[in-house]
């Protein structure tokens, strides 16, 4: 049975926003891309996935990193949870009625880790009991604003492991309690 994990970078105040939080440094860039690597897949809501589409096409600009995130993300199956998309790009499975039980289903039939992405799927998904885990990327930002980690009450949880992915970030990993 697969695990599904919520994890998104976030200011200390809460909030996901990619554009003010910036790129991420070498270090912390590096173990995204691992993380992407072992990943079973990824899911995501419209939103975040529309954000991750960027990572479809080459830049002429990029360094080494962004082209090693790029390979990664792309190698890895996706499942975009969304009534409003009438398709999605490679690689990608649009998920778009009955979403619960497409999730269930993909959690029994897979193994190792499936990450997800976006506030609001995750919301859904937490509602639903079916995330095993949140791993909080902080970074030493005051926001004010923007998008919250947990868009609803934020669930029960008991931490059990924090890491330093690099200088200025820390992994928060919480289970549900």
């Amino acid at each position: 049975m697969a695990k599904l994990v919520y994890e998104l970078n976030q200011s200390l105040d809460g909030y996901v926003d990619h554009r003010k939080l910036g790129p991420p440094v070498p270090e912390a860039f590096r173990h995204f891309v691992e993380r992407v690597r072992g990943l079973t897949g990824l899911i995501y809501g419209r939103h975040m996935y529309e954000i991750m589409r960027y990572w479809d096409d080459d830049l002429p600009d990029w360094g080494a990193e962004e082209r090693d995130f790029a390979v990664a993300w792309r190698s890895q199956p996706k499942w975009v949870v969304s009534r409003s998309l009438k398709s999605v790009g490679p690689n990608a499975t649009l998920v778009a009625d009955d979403f619960e039980t497409a999730i269930r289903k993909l959690r029994a039939e897979l193994t190792g880790e499936i990450g997800v992405g976006g506030p609001h799927l995750a919301q859904s998904l937490t509602e639903a009991g079916l995330i095993d885990e949140y791993r909080l990327y902080l970074h030493p930002v005051v926001l004010g604003s923007g998008t919250p980690f947990f868009a609803g009450p934020r669930p029960p949880l008991h931490l059990v492991g924090s890491d330093r992915i690099a200088e200025d970030l820390i992994r928060l990993t919480y289970v549900p309690a």
